[in-house]
């Protein structure tokens, strides 16, 4: 059968349905999906050195025949080694390869090939660890896939060329003037070009084009989103006194908390719907500026709801808010899945007769039997962790409600202007007094043992702590990279070693819901002592008990991610510790570690992230209601994003529906139904 953009990729030669399965998890399903999996990085094999020639520390390609191989040796289970030695005409250089058996087993001693990794060692004995192997005729940019178990780089870019060898020209959705006025390549050309380069400056044109086809669907997105909301009409709210409710509270309001207030405050008495996100850092009182937002519309007759991503987040805001606000008149509700028949059935039904005026839940208030009776406000927690069809799902529950949506992701105001194209901003950049600072300390893998004892320590005192891995699973990257912590592996370790006795949980994003809420609550309620977990505890539970977080691998995560795994502890009393350990060689990921050890600003932070790593960091940009970019860099292509707004501008002038663009119309049907209905 002849093979079109739309075929599915096991119809190509040589792929198959196993082979499928593995492209799946990278979300590459069709022969256009393959084609628009791009690489992340190329190798340069075009300037090969010599063994002597290659510089320690540095990334090279090292030319060498093989002139031996070493048996496969088990260093532990799961993880097995081979030594190999590379030669040329006057040194040698030891290959180390971890669980690289199919690798091994391909070469042949006696034959020259480009080796290509850091250069380790010393002066006079050369070492690489899991070089990427070419032949020795190899030239050219080699392309660096993002990968996962079972398939390689040399796969995926054999794979992109037999889809591109069976493709005759690929239509190109844009009109001939946007390519000359902003001087793109065909789409052909670029989807060709970007899987073999001939040159740097080739690679950088070809993606320079597909980042302004992604941006220019985003920006029409983005407008028809918000031309859309401009239409929408409510009834405005009568301003009120909040000097009551300021009374209630405990603590005085920072000024950035009564600046978010008033934004808000403005908002509702509007005919436009509010809809605003309050971002600041953890533990900044975000929920205070919405229990505020709430007494406002209880004030003026209208009921609000609060959904959270977990029930124990909603427990928490319920255990947290009923304090406050039921002595000012308010009744408060709390729908969880875990709610009896009979509880969810009194609850729905007090709800739809108005007799409860902020109901506080999970995904269970937007099951179809939640009925209000004059729904206000819809406030989100933690936005990222809902798809956003399920916040507009919610707002059907009431005539064009207001929405306030809560994140405590600090990212720079102008890439949140972007990220949150269809939201107003309100920035909480001030912590309430009191607000413990956090200790930070950066330290090498040599002493993980130390830092583990250190843990032990605060266990032994009678509080909590967390230990953090970058992965479930050992190797789940398909990147053979030894060292790299796996939170299953780690805990059985642990609870074998070190903290033999002690009361260990694991929690894992490959967790069943129900198993997950499990082990929090089990944390939350001082069952355990210690949580081995992966970054699922990013957005968690307050626990004050626990003071202490151990992150391994560290230099593996964004800083802005690092400082949301930090902000787990340090919400109680006592004094809190965050321990990043790493065994990274690099002076740049080294120097992105000691700043975080200097800083508990959330928004300082991401702005170095953005500053030295672009905004790749902020969790994933999916997470913030925008679909994952696979070509642009919010930070680097700004200039190509201000064109495609422009160009957006002037095609939804000229062709409101773009109809006589129907493939350009179709990438921007998919990508409205990303940035509409969530992923």
């Amino acid at each position: 059968m002849s093979v079109t953009l739309e075929s599915e990729v096991r119809f190509l030669r040589g792929v198959g349905e196993r082979r499928m399965q593995n492209y799946r998890k990278l979300g590459v399903t069709t022969v256009g999906d393959l084609l628009r999996h791009i690489p992340r990085d190329y190798i340069d094999l075009r300037r090969a050195v010599t063994i002597r020639e290659s510089t320690l520390g540095e990334k090279q390609a090292v030319r060498a025949v093989l002139g031996e191989k070493g048996p496969e040796r088990m260093i532990r289970k799961g993880l097995t080694t081979h030594k190999l030695i590379g030669v040329d005409e006057r040194d040698t250089i030891t290959l180390t390869f971890f669980n690289g058996k199919y690798t091994v087993a391909g070469l042949e001693v006696g034959r020259e090939y480009l080796f290509y990794g850091r250069v380790e060692g010393t002066l006079i004995r050369r070492e690489m660890t899991n070089p990427a192997v070419y032949p020795g005729d190899a030239a050219g940019l080699s392309p660096v896939y993002p990968l996962t178990a079972g398939l390689t780089n040399r796969g995926i870019a054999k794979d992109a060329a037999t889809a591109l060898a069976a493709l005759p020209e690929i239509p190109d959705p844009l009109p001939e003037w946007v390519r000359e006025e902003n001087h793109l390549c065909s789409l052909d050309r670029a989807l060709r070009i970007i899987h073999r380069p001939p040159s740097w400056e080739a690679a950088e044109r070809a993606r320079r084009r597909l980042v302004f086809d992604e941006l220019l669907t985003l920006s029409i997105s983005f407008a028809r989103v918000k031309k859309g909301r401009q239409g929408e009409r409510t009834r405005p709210m009568e301003p009120v006194d909040l000097a009551p409710f300021r009374k209630a509270l405990p603590f005085p309001l920072t000024g950035a908390q009564e600046r978010a207030i008033r934004e808000a405050a403005g908002d509702l008495c509007s005919q436009v719907p509010m809809n605003r996100l309050v971002q600041g850092d953890v533990g900044s009182g975000k929920t205070m500026v919405a229990a505020a937002c709430c007494w406002f519309c209880y004030r003026n007759g209208r009921q609000s709801v609060l959904m959270a991503p977990t029930e124990i987040l909603a427990e928490q805001h319920y255990q947290s808010l009923a304090p406050l606000l039921e002595p000012l008149g308010m009744r408060l509700g709390l729908l969880t899945g875990s709610c009896t028949p009979k509880e969810k059935r009194e609850r729905k039904a007090a709800l739809k007769q108005g007799e409860i005026d902020l109901m506080i839940g999970t995904h269970a208030l937007i099951t179809g039997d939640t009925l209000f009776r004059e729904l206000g406000l819809v406030v989100t927690d933690e936005q990222h962790r809902f798809g956003v069809a399920q916040r507009m799902r919610l707002c059907g529950k009431g005539e064009d409600p207001n929405v306030l949506v809560m994140s405590a992701t600090p990212i720079p105001r102008t890439m949140a202007l972007i990220v949150y194209g269809d939201l107003e901003l309100s920035v909480i950049d001030e912590l309430p007094p009191g607000r413990q600072k956090i200790d930070t300390y950066f330290v090498g893998g040599d002493k993980r043992r130390r830092a583990l004892n250190y843990v032990k320590k605060h266990l032994d005192a009678g509080y909590q702590g967390y230990i953090v891995c970058p992965l479930v699973e050992e190797d789940e990257t398909g990147e053979g990279i030894p060292g790299l912590k796996a939170a299953v592996t780690y805990m059985e370790d642990l609870v074998k070693g070190p903290f033999a006795g002690y009361r260990v949980g694991l929690l894992h994003g490959k967790m069943k819901g129900k198993e997950k809420e499990a082990v929090m609550s089990a944390f939350a309620a001082g069952k355990l002592q210690l949580l081995v977990s992966t970054t699922v505890i990013e957005v968690g539970v307050d626990v004050p008990n626990a003071v202490i977080i151990l992150i391994e691998n560290a230099e593996r995560f964004g800083l802005s991610q690092l400082h949301q795994l930090r902000g787990r502890v340090g919400r109680g009393k006592a004094k809190s510790c965050c321990i990043l350990l790493s065994d990274a060689k690099g002076e740049a990921a080294r120097e992105r570690l000691r700043f975080m050890t200097s800083t508990g600003d959330g928004f300082a932070i991401a702005e170095y992230d953005l500053r030295t790593r672009g905004p790749g960091d902020f969790f994933g940009l999916r997470q913030h209601g925008l679909p994952q970019l696979r070509f642009a860099d919010l930070a680097a292509d700004s200039q190509v994003l201000a064109q495609t707004q422009r160009v957006a501008a002037r095609l939804l002038a000229e062709d409101p529906e773009l109809s006589s663009l129907p493939l350009l119309a179709a990438d921007v049907e998919r990508m409205t139904a990303m940035v509409s209905g969530g992923l």
